[in-house]
């Protein structure tokens, strides 16, 4: 029997026991999740800036980009408030995955404010002497090179600046939208290690000390490693407890609301504890 007759049989075979289901389309709220989108966008458009603008132009250009987003974001979120989202209409978005409430809208708030205000801090380029001619800001002038080596002098003198500051940080502000607004471990997690990259990078850029910028960053990527690494195995634990990673799903859990879990998984962190203990003895 030839390969294109066996596989024939193998698709009929499958198709009559169990035919295929339309897979619906996931439904996204994208106003409502228009905060972290519209940072989102402007990091892409950073990285953009970073590609394609003559080097002279992209401190400026990034700045403006940078601004215009966290001042739109931050209109975004006093829309959504104003429209009754923080309060009658709050609810759960982009399927189960966003809530979309009063907590969580002030804090994403609180946190472009403050990305704000370390925008302006990246960007300031006053309170140093000037060098070679050339404004300096607190970051290096060119992260790849050797603290103290001939390529980093030549950099300063060229007047060169490290502008992928700005993207990382509307990425590390857009993860940050995302951890109070989470609904679900699961995006709790993607959200913490979104904003945590950019900030191990930015930890090595530092123009002063650049060798304790480095071992700073060295030190944060291992620590940050650990917890992601702890953190991980937690969401485990809960997930075979509750049997879901939802927070309404394990609060109904904990508190007896829901009894019909697969035994096998409610065992999980028991067993775990049992064998942990047998080991140790």
């Amino acid at each position: 029997m030839s390969a294109t007759a066996v596989h024939s049989l193998w698709t009929t075979a499958a198709t009559a026991a169990d035919p295929i289901s339309k897979i619906d389309a996931p439904k996204i709220e994208y106003g409502q999740l228009s905060p972290t989108l519209i940072i989102l966008g402007a990091a892409l458009i950073g990285v953009l800036v970073e590609a394609f603008v003559p080097r002279k132009s992209r401190y400026y250009a990034q700045v403006f980009v940078s601004a215009v987003a966290l001042c739109a974001a931050f209109a975004a979120v006093v829309a959504l408030a104003a429209d009754g989202y923080g309060t009658t209409k709050a609810h759960i978005a982009a399927m189960g995955a966003i809530a979309v409430d009063g907590p969580s809208l002030f804090l994403q708030g609180v946190i472009l404010l403050s990305g704000l205000v370390g925008l302006f801090t990246f960007a300031e380029r006053r309170l140093d002497p000037e060098a070679h001619g050339s404004r300096v800001d607190s970051f290096a002038a060119q992260a790849a090179s050797v603290p103290g080596s001939d390529s980093e002098k030549a950099a300063v003198k060229a007047g060169f600046t490290t502008t992928e500051v700005f993207p990382l940080l509307l990425f590390a502000v857009a993860g940050m939208l995302v951890f109070p607004s989470a609904n679900d471990l699961l995006t709790l997690f993607v959200a913490l290690e979104v904003f945590s990259l950019p900030l191990y990078l930015l930890c090595a850029l530092a123009r002063r000390k650049r060798l304790l910028s480095q071992e700073a960053a060295v030190k944060y990527f291992l620590l940050g490693a650990f917890a992601s690494a702890f953190t991980l195995f937690g969401i485990a634990l809960l997930y075979g407890y509750a049997g879901s990673m939802s927070y309404s799903t394990i609060s109904q859990v904990v508190d007896g609301s829901i009894t019909n879990i697969n035994p096998a998984l409610a065992e999980t962190p028991w067993a775990t504890t049992r064998y942990c203990s047998s080991a140790a003895r």
